[in-house]
């Protein structure tokens, strides 16, 4: 059994780590309110966004004339892996990588893959390996401004357009509640209609101020809200799943503190009946004599 001093210093550093646990779970829900807020405000219009671009389309000779929606044998693949840039939020960046990984292994099994990593812990892994790699917007959520997104969203919109890939595919975790984020494996290009329950063809449409216009402000715009979505769901389960995780550790902090303060008492015990039975080994022994 441990000693005295032993107990007491494991409990002092749990009770320590119990305090760090709390404030960053504080630390967590205050962030994960504002980010909660932005998509939450984002969904409705990315949604509505969409379902105009969809109109345009039907109502259009059809989208493959659209430089964005150009399928091309995938032959080149970039993967955008969207993680955080910190750790202690559970399992919330190795589903993305693992997610990732098993698109590599099903989706493109030989096609040239380049991953373009936005978060440091998916730089940090894709480092380890031999994939070609674009590092330019690995640091995106240090400052998460709109531009730095729509830099990002450009980049891979001008190579898909220029050739240099067949294919873009955005993981990320979507965002749903505090406790629960779920892994998307979305594609971003060639541009994929949404599908809907009950779809209403109108044929007869007036378009001001011309196809091409919408064509060329529209959709660009609609791809770029697309890309800043991913960013925001995954900014949202970021700060839910490290609240999650964190309010978890500090129940085990507290279960630890229970088992470590009764293991403190039966050494106390422990010690003080050795104490006392030295004693009275010694009276016996002084009143024998």
């Amino acid at each position: 059994m441990a000693n005295l001093k032993e107990v007491k210093q494991r409990i002092t550093s749990v009770i320590s780590t119990q305090q760090i646990t709390k404030a960053m779970k504080m630390v967590s829900a205050a962030k994960l309110r504002r980010a909660q807020d932005k998509i939450i405000q984002m969904r409705p219009y990315s949604q509505k966004l969409t379902a105009i671009l969809n109109n345009v389309s039907a109502a259009s000779e059809g989208a493959t004339d659209l430089v964005y929606a150009q399928k091309r044998e995938v032959k080149k693949v970039l993967l955008i892996p969207i993680t955080s840039d910190k750790g202690l939020c559970g399992a919330f960046n190795s589903n993305v990588l693992k997610a990732t990984n098993l698109a590599i292994r099903a989706q493109f099994v030989g096609a040239d893959i380049t991953v373009m990593t936005i978060g440091k812990k998916a730089l940090e892994y894709f480092k380890k390996t031999n994939y070609a790699r674009i590092e330019d917007y690995s640091t995106l959520f240090l400052s998460l401004s709109t531009d730095a997104i729509s830099e990002a969203a450009n980049y891979a919109m001008d190579a898909f357009v220029a050739g240099e890939f067949d294919q873009v595919v955005l993981v990320f975790n979507e965002f749903k509640n505090v406790a629960t984020q779920f892994v998307r494996t979305e594609q971003f290009l060639p541009m994929a209609a949404v599908a809907t329950e009950k779809v209403t063809v109108e044929t007869d449409y007036i378009l001001e101020p011309s196809r091409e216009f919408i064509i060329e402000e529209l959709v660009p715009k609609a791809l770029r809200v697309q890309f800043l979505k991913a960013i925001l769901e995954s900014n949202a389960s970021e700060h839910g799943a490290r609240m999650t995780a964190m309010d978890k550790a500090t129940e085990n902090a507290g279960d630890l503190l229970k088992e470590l303060k009764l293991m403190y008492n039966r050494t106390r015990q422990a010690a003080i009946t050795n104490e006392i039975l030295e004693i009275v080994s010694g009276a016996n022994a002084l009143a024998g004599k």
